[in-house]
């Protein structure tokens, strides 16, 4: 039965890894930039599900210490190429 409990439990939302994170408000600009140069790299429509991996990735990054808004576009744009379809 403990299994079963553990295999039905919802999977952890990436997003909440950022829950307690604190970012400068100039990161926050330079994010905004790669997160909105990502999407407009993308073919429209851009889905939802795309954004937030693009978003996660950005963050991450930032977390770890990359500053460039290039860098930060570019590591999102080639995750997202990368990570298996749903």
């Amino acid at each position: 039965m403990q299994l079963l409990i553990e295999c039905c439990a919802p999977c952890e939302d990436p997003v909440d890894n950022f829950a307690n994170a604190s970012f400068q408000p100039d990161l926050i600009a330079v994010m905004q930039n790669a997160l909105e140069g990502a999407i407009s790299a993308l073919p429209h429509p851009v889905s939802s599900s795309h954004v937030r991996s693009l978003a996660v990735t950005i963050l991450r990054s930032a977390n770890e210490g990359e500053r460039d808004p290039t860098t930060l576009r570019t590591m999102a744009l080639m995750e997202l190429q990368i990570s298996p379809r749903n």
